[in-house]
Parts: C-alpha cells; structure tokens; sequence
C-alpha cells in the first residue's frame, strides 16, 4: 500500500466568500418572498405602494389597514391568489388613504398620519 501525504495549502480551500454568494443566490432564486412587480415610493405627504395583479378585479380584493400595516388579498375565487402585509415606519391615516385598480395594477396611496402634539407650555411663576 502506498501512502501519500495531501498537503492543503490555503490555494486548495474553497473560497468563502463564493460560499456565501452561492447560498445567497440559491436563497434569493428559492426561498425569497414574491416581490417582484411591488414599487413603494415617499413623499411628505403619503406612500405610494403599486402592486402588479393581474386578471383581478376590484371585487375580488381586500385591503386592510391597521396602524403601519396595511394588508392586500384575494378572494378565494379569484383568478391570482395574493396575500401580502406591507409594514410602514409611520401611522397610515385610514381616511385619507385610496386605491386604484387600472389594467392590473393596484395603486395604493397611503396617507401619513399627522402627528398629534400634546405637549404645551406651562408658565412660570
């Protein structure tokens, strides 16, 4: 029997940083939640979140605010099932917010709640 002894100089290791490309790319191909065809864009006033939902109609969705999150979904009859909860840094003002379902595309403006001040100034005496 013949022994030859491997000598594993740092040339031979794989990378690890291609390691971790690798499982990057395998999780974002694989496991990553569906966004595409998601846009949120800010201004002072609101957020403007548009969804791509194709063959949906405005019947068969629901959306759903609650403090800084906002909720869209399907009716199980619908065509797409979508269900997707989007959290926002802020406070949405529900009564200002609207929705708009065009040739597929649901576009969302989120108002932004104003914030109430409650502090006030106290005298001196």
């Amino acid at each position: 029997m013949f022994f030859a002894p491997a000598h594993r100089s740092r040339a031979y290791v794989p990378a690890r940083s291609f390691d971790r490309s690798f499982e990057r790319f395998l999780a974002d191909s694989f496991f990553a939640p569906a966004t595409t065809g998601v846009k949120v864009e800010q201004n002072e006033e609101a957020w403007t979140v548009t969804l791509d939902v194709p063959g949906v109609t405005r019947e068969q969705l629901a959306i759903d605010v609650d403090g800084t999150v906002v909720r869209v979904q399907t009716a199980k009859d619908a065509p797409r099932q979508y269900q997707a909860a989007y959290e926002l840094p802020a406070e949405i003002d529900a009564e200002a917010t609207s929705a708009r379902l065009e040739n597929g595309v649901l576009t969302l403006t989120l108002a932004k709640k104003k914030p109430v001040v409650t502090s006030r100034q106290i005298e001196v005496k």
